[in-house]
């Protein structure tokens, strides 16, 4: 009996050692450099974000954060990459409106789940897009676009940044909100749909604020309606789609960080702090106004459940249209 009860101290002390451990590793978050994962190719806006954000919340918490960056597939490479990986805040991922919106009811067979796998952040910044036709077109608000395209079913072409993509998404949720017929273009990339609608080739396009102020700003395209829930900074006269008749309507590209899931609640919230306190930075605000985007900051529950309704959205939009990835 006494051999037993010895056992049992003994096996109590470790346990208590290892608890102690484990709370000391995690008190000394971060011990090491910190992966971000950008589902992005370098040069592009998320990557610049993620580095200057990087370099802010490195220099918060005394550590390097290096950017590793995994394009391709809608951001899925990236996602299982950081799904995959140790759940001990060393690892995160800076996922968006593509990898933890789109993608997830766009392929049929992810290599993970896009929210049990993962443990939010949270929300980084959001920014409008921005329903955008030629000069040529005889459209000056959204009202005068929804007329011309129910007198010309299937005749008013739009633009998008391919089959799949947030601006393609964008488009089947005007259509289906509205209930018009547009003769959907889709292009390899936003650039190339951009420099079709200018010269006249094709319509209109719903896209990003920034790929396309300069050109409104020249008169070269004109700005009907943007997809937010509120006006953007950038266009402040233009009105929502929302205020335009579609009650509502948004759609958002948008950042945010993910830890793996089962990271500690205590890493989870040292990383939401220190990306609040990036966020009030200077550099950091500039980075987000050059993308046309909004801080947010907002914590892991409601990130959460953001994401939820962001799959559950474009879910739908994808299966009602029958959008498939080439």
């Amino acid at each position: 009996m006494a051999r037993c009860g010895l056992s049992g101290l003994a096996l109590a002390i470790i346990a208590g050692a290892a608890l102690i451990a484990s709370g000391t590793a995690t008190a000394q978050y971060p011990a090491k450099a910190v992966r971000i994962v950008v589902p992005a190719t370098a040069g592009d806006g998320s990557d610049v974000l993620g580095r200057t954000l990087g370099k802010a919340m490195g220099e918060l918490l005394g550590q390097t954060f290096v950017i590793e960056n995994r394009p391709g597939a809608g951001g899925s490479i990236g996602a299982d990459t950081v799904a995959k990986a140790a759940p001990d805040g060393y690892t995160i991922f800076l996922g968006n409106g593509s990898s933890h919106g789109v993608t997830p009811g766009l392929y049929a067979k992810l290599p993970y789940d896009s929210i049990n796998d993962f443990a939010p952040i949270g929300l980084i910044a959001s920014a409008a897009n921005v329903l955008v036709v030629n000069a040529a077109m005889p459209a000056n608000s959204y009202a005068d676009f929804a007329r011309i395209a129910r007198e010309q079913p299937g005749k008013v072409t739009i633009a998008s940044a391919g089959n799949g993509s947030l601006s393609h998404l964008s488009v089947e949720l005007l259509k289906s909100a509205a209930r018009i017929d547009l003769l959907h273009v889709p292009y390899k990339g936003a650039a190339p749909g951009v420099t079709d609608v200018t010269a006249g080739q094709v319509q209109a396009m719903i896209i990003n604020i920034p790929t396309v102020l300069p050109l409104i700003k020249a008169g070269k395209l004109r700005a009907l309606a943007v997809t937010s829930a509120r006006r953007a900074a950038t266009l402040p006269d233009a009105p929502t789609l929302a205020e335009s008749g579609l009650a509502g309507y948004e759609t958002l590209a948008w950042f945010g960080l993910l830890a793996p899931a089962r990271t500690p609640p205590e890493v989870v919230a040292t990383l939401h702090q220190t990306l609040q306190k990036a966020l009030a930075r200077t550099e950091v605000r500039e980075a987000l106004a050059r993308m046309g985007a909004d801080a947010s900051g907002i914590g892991p529950a409601e990130f959460g459940g953001f994401i939820k309704s962001e799959i559950a959205k474009y879910s739908r939009v994808i299966r009602d249209a029958g959008i498939k990835v080439d």
